[in-house]
This record gives C-alpha cells, sequence and structure tokens, in this order.
C-alpha cells in the first residue's frame, strides 16, 4: 500500500494522504546538538522542508527557531509519525524529539 506525502501551502502543513496532519507553529522539544548550543531546544517550526520516509517512520526536515536561545536554523530528519496497516499514525511531539541519522 502506497502512502502519499506532500507539504502544502507554502511548507506550512505536512499532508498524509491528502489529509493535513502536522502544521506550522508547533512547539518541539528537540535533541539536536546541531541545531543549537541548548542542550534541548525548545523550536518553533516555522517550515516544513522536505518529507520522506524510513521504514514505516514518517520524518522531516524543517526551519524553526529555539526560543530560549533565538537560533534559527533547519533541522535533521525528525520523526513525526508512522505509517501502519496503511495508516499514519502522530508520534506525540509534546516529549523529546530525536534526528534520525541523514538518509
Amino acid at each position: 500500500m502506497t502512502t502519499r506525502l506532500r507539504i502544502l501551502d507554502d511548507g506550512a502543513w505536512l499532508s498524509v494522504d491528502d489529509a493535513r496532519r502536522v502544521s506550522v507553529s508547533e512547539l518541539w522539544r528537540l535533541d539536536e546538538p546541531d541545531f543549537c548550543e541548548c542542550d534541548l531546544a525548545d523550536m518553533v517550526v516555522e517550515n516544513f522542508l522536505e518529507t520522506g520516509v524510513d521504514g514505516r517512520t514518517v520524518q522531516v526536515r524543517v526551519y524553526g527557531q529555539c526560543i530560549a536561545c533565538g537560533t534559527k536554523s533547519t533541522t535533521g530528519w525528525v520523526p513525526v509519525g508512522r505509517v501502519v496497516d496503511g495508516e499514519f499514525t502522530d508520534i506525540d511531539r509534546e516529549g523529546v524529539l530525536t534526528s534520525m541519522a541523514d538518509q
């Protein structure tokens, strides 16, 4: 079964099978030392840049700003959901997200 991933509205939404599922303006707690110097970045997502799949994991690269230190940067691949039995399931983005190795 194929799952269609698209970025909509000039980077404002991640669409999964023609349904808007993840939006910008979310606050993500990010464990990614390359993003900024904070131990854990509190990042406001400003723009989706790329989407991809690693196995069943849906991941994105985003541009955002750490509200603690002010750094604006692009992330590595960050998981936002999984596709199981053809259905998209959100990953809890209120927890700490860890970027995955570059594809």
